[in-house]
């Protein structure tokens, strides 16, 4: 059994993804050639947007979008310690400090609550401008736009959604990638929506915004690359990588149905004996992970392991707690559901290509496990 199934994937599209490679071949336009534009073109529309940017990964997406801000050294930047690090790495590495703050018991999602807490905190303190928000959509689940939206904009803060995890999930009718001032993707294999190497993608729907991100996305570049009005970034998306993103968009309602399938199969069988996933009502996930909670977590993980079952832990280590963040001061303790999230989160084999037989072996080991503990 595979945690993520590409290959069953590729069986699917294997003819589809071969004529737009041979075609990208042929004309020979490897960079931002016509396939680059066309897939701008569907992603906006999927997500509902005016204006899509693709560039070479989510990384470079998310410091393009933190870039035309204007972030910088002086600047606060508010995100979640419950993320990869990539998402407070762009802020640092554009001189500004993150600010960490912790999430919501159910949704591992950013709390609002905590995050009023820290921008007030930080706006008495005075050493720092709170200037932007990062939420992250964790596992595929949109973070609580409707209270984030309205905050952002009463403390005129930008709002920067992180929809590495979620692109194909929605709330309340909205597609993720569509709040805040621009929302940003990634196309790493394993995504929900994923190439064969590196990509990402911007959305918004300001067009001065989407001026600029295009800017930055090749050097700062003007009115041709060398009229350079901005420093900027080298981040395009091949032309071959949105010859594959093509195809696979194609599919990709119909996979993100299936992976509604998938996990609710597997909540059905487990929320007896686990904390399974919380959607809110009005939202739908894109199911990038299936996690629940456990106590006693390597017991289980040894018991899925000899049974050959897959699983990951996302993630170990809240970035509060990582090295490359000791300087900022926080102590353990500083984030506590963060923390105890950290040391019982479990994901289990996810994609839209799990069979019935499989979600019932997968559960069914859990179950068989002495390690389960009622849900709270």
């Amino acid at each position: 059994m595979e945690f993520i199934d590409l290959g069953r994937q590729l069986e699917r599209i294997r003819a589809d993804v071969s004529a737009r490679m041979e075609k990208v071949l042929n004309h020979g336009q490897f960079i931002m050639g016509p396939e680059v534009a066309e897939l701008e073109r569907q992603l906006a529309e999927f997500v509902g947007v005016k204006h899509c940017v693709t560039c070479g990964n989510g990384t470079d997406a998310l410091q393009m979008a933190l870039m035309a801000a204007g972030v910088g050294p002086g600047d606060a930047v508010f995100t979640t310690t419950f993320t990869f690090i990539a998402t407070a790495e762009v802020i640092t590495l554009l001189g500004a400090t993150p600010v960490f703050v912790d999430i919501d018991e159910r949704t591992f999602n950013i709390d609002p609550a905590q995050l009023q807490l820290a921008v007030e905190k930080t706006r008495a303190e005075g050493r720092l401008r709170p200037k932007a928000v990062i939420p992250v959509d964790l596992f595929g689940l949109p973070a609580d736009y409707t209270v984030l939206e309205e905050f952002c904009r009463r403390e005129g803060l930008f709002l920067l959604e992180d929809a590495a995890q979620s692109l194909g999930s929605s709330l309340h009718g909205r597609m993720a990638g569509s709040f805040g001032d621009c929302g940003s993707t990634s196309f790493f294999p394993a995504k929900p929506l994923g190439c064969y190497g590196d990509g990402g993608a911007l959305f918004t729907n300001d067009d001065q915004l989407a001026s600029k991100l295009r800017s930055i996305r090749i050097h700062g570049k003007g009115t041709d690359k060398y009229d350079n009005v901005r420093l900027g970034v080298n981040s395009r998306l091949d032309t071959l990588q949105a010859a594959v993103l093509l195809a696979k968009l194609a599919i990709f309602r119909d996979e993100i149905r299936a992976r509604q399938e998938v996990a609710s199969g597997y909540s059905k069988r487990l929320a007896q004996a686990f904390k399974v996933p919380y959607v809110p009502e009005g939202a739908v996930s894109a199911w990038a992970q299936y996690s629940i909670v456990v106590d006693n977590r390597a017991d289980l993980q040894a018991s899925l392991k000899a049974a050959g079952i897959p699983t990951n832990v996302y993630y170990p280590k809240p970035l509060h707690q990582q090295t490359a963040y000791q300087s900022l001061g926080y102590q353990s303790g500083s984030f506590p559901v963060s923390e105890r999230i950290a040391e019982t989160i479990l994901s289990l084999p996810m994609h839209p290509y799990l069979e019935q037989s499989q979600i019932e072996l997968v559960a069914e080991a859990c179950l068989q496990s002495k390690t389960a503990t009622p849900r709270v």
